[in-house]
């Protein structure tokens, strides 16, 4: 018995369609899956004091911080490099687009033998591959996918740059206030040697406590010098940041006050986190690429129309007598060693691996808001226990010098003093600094962006 060719045509379309249902991926429902990982996510509590704000610059009030934070948003070549990047994922999008679209091409030719009129050719084709599995659907949609995770990780650059110059500019801030702070161990160390120098001209004080004043003063000019050096460093570094190596930074005398951000509930934390979203966009282009990468074992169904015109003039070419001719062309994969199965299997694999670089950077991410809040809690106690110990030491120290002037203690003892004191004051600072950097460090890990 002899099928019609309608009766074909239906059997090798239902077959086809049988077919595709057979090479289909079978990755889980990993949207599911990155909502379950969040779900387990316990609430944390918010710190005393906190505030809410929008953006990073909430976090300091100060006109200066935000034209070095605009500068290095503009100028930062490595925040320049991530820009192109995108502006790469985008040219890819348009090329993936479009490959669903009709290709068109147009020759023309001149043959001439001798003695003979010159004969012209014209040609032209359009060619269209028909996406009947949406493959090449899913293959732009997967592009656009790595456009938006591309967003997503310029934005986190974006954001991490801000906080960087937030951070150095407190830094800045931090190493001045220790030069001032060993500036002023200095000259209480030189009034000391002075001081030391001057009872052993009178014979009351030993050649040894002049040697011993000595070498202290010595000591704190060496580490002033390693102080200005850091210092000069951090503006270096700050300056590398700005994309403006060698600009003068104006340094504040005393530090800006920083914000405390709330922390709010960790679900609508999380979605404000940039990475997060590159990296849930990176499993859905993973998965629409393992949809492509089975689909390129079901067959494809190709169409083609040319013409073609020989004419005596070059203008007649294509525009007299045209033949057409019309092509439809079914091609279907039958043994590629089973390159293309492999290539299906990787995808689902490299899909899985997208899933777990999810939750690294979400697990990363929650570690770092907690550790943030649990630093803020912690440096905020020892503020307090420095503080105490520094008032006490400073009352200590004037203790000592007068009852070194009356002879009453020795000259280590009032050195061992003196060095507690300033120590007590330059760990004083370094705190400080350390838990207004920290804040900054808070706002960035719960998604506070630069704009």
């Amino acid at each position: 018995m002899t099928l019609k060719p309608a009766c074909r045509q239906f059997v090798v379309l239902l077959s086809l369609v049988t077919l595709s249902a057979c090479v289909s991926s079978s990755n889980p429902d990993y949207g599911n899956m990155v909502g379950q990982e969040q779900a387990k996510i316990a609430k944390w509590r918010d710190l005393d004091g906190a505030r809410s704000i929008t953006i990073l610059g909430d976090l300091i009030q100060s006109p200066e911080l935000d034209t070095l934070v605009e500068k290095s948003l503009a100028a930062n070549p490595g925040l320049a490099q991530t820009l192109l990047t995108l502006k790469i994922r985008q040219a890819e999008y348009r090329k993936a687009r479009g490959a669903q679209l009709p290709e068109v091409s147009a020759g023309y030719s001149t043959f001439k033998e001798k003695d003979q009129d010159a004969v012209y050719t014209g040609t032209a084709s359009v060619s269209w591959e028909l996406d009947l599995w949406r493959k090449l659907a899913d293959s732009s949609k997967a592009a656009s996918k790595d456009v938006e995770e591309q967003q997503m990780l310029f934005q986190s650059a974006r954001d991490t740059l801000a906080a960087q110059i937030m951070t150095g500019w407190l830094g800045l801030t931090s190493a001045k206030k220790n030069i001032v702070i060993e500036q002023k161990r200095i000259d209480v160390l030189e009034k000391t040697q002075e001081y030391t120098q001057q009872r052993y001209r009178s014979g009351l004080g030993t050649l040894e406590d002049l040697d011993t004043a000595r070498s202290a003063a010595a000591s704190a000019r060496a580490i002033l010098e390693e102080y200005k050096e850091t210092l000069a460093r951090q503006r270096r570094t700050l300056a590398t940041l700005l994309g403006e190596p060698g600009v003068k930074i104006t340094v504040p005398e005393e530090y800006t006050d920083v914000i405390l951000p709330l922390a709010g509930l960790p679900a609508q934390t999380l979605q404000r986190r940039p990475d997060l979203k590159a990296a849930f966009l990176a499993i859905e282009s993973a998965g629409l690429n393992a949809d492509v990468a089975y689909k390129d074992l079901l067959p494809s169904i190709s169409l083609e129309a040319s013409l073609e015109d020989i004419a005596s003039t070059p203008g007649s070419a294509l525009f007299s007598n045209p033949v057409w001719s019309l092509l439809g062309q079914l091609t279907a994969p039958l043994f590629q060693g089973g390159q293309l199965k492999a290539q299906a299997r990787i995808a689902d694999l490299e899909t899985a691996q997208a899933f777990e670089a999810y939750r690294e950077t979400l697990y990363a991410a929650v570690q770092e808001i907690e550790d943030a809040m649990g630093l803020e809690r912690s440096l905020g106690k020892q503020q307090d226990h420095i503080e105490t110990a520094l008032a006490t030491a400073v009352d200590t120290l004037v203790q000592y010098q007068k009852s070194y002037r009356q002879g009453l203690s020795g000259m280590l003892d009032l050195l061992v003093v003196q060095a507690q004191t300033f120590d007590l004051a330059i760990q004083q600072n370094t705190l400080k600094y350390e838990r207004l950097a920290n804040r900054v460090t808070l706002g960035l890990a719960l998604g506070i962006g630069a704009i």
